[in-house]
């Protein structure tokens, strides 16, 4: 009889945080400051830095510096959710590159 091993499941603590290099639809409800925004085609989203990183990740601490008060999207984004697994899955087939205009706003 041979042993099954297990998916390892999601944990953000050992991942590369995949997810805050996506593309997320702000709302006007979400209350964003503007200076963490900006626009792209037609819509209002989280601006990126030059390496795709959501620009409201605190880089020292690797998290999300407005954690409390992120946009609803990103807090129904669920670790280790079909969604979460699909992107983790292309970014790792794909070597890790810059993920492009993935928008982070419909079923998650």
């Amino acid at each position: 009889m041979s042993a099954v091993l297990a998916e390892p499941v999601a944990d953000c603590a050992r991942c590369d945080a995949v997810c805050c290099r996506l593309t997320v639809v702000v709302q006007p409800e979400d209350g964003i400051a503007e200076h963490l925004t900006t626009e792209l085609g037609g819509l209002r989203v989280m601006a990126r830095d030059q390496e795709g990183w959501c620009v409201a990740i605190d880089a020292a601490r690797m998290c999300c510096s407005i954690y409390d008060a992120r946009p609803e999207v990103c807090r129904r984004f669920r670790m280790g959710g079909p969604y979460c697994e699909a992107v983790r899955e292309d970014y790792q087939r794909d070597g890790r590159s810059r993920i492009e205009s993935t928008l982070l706003g419909g079923a998650l």
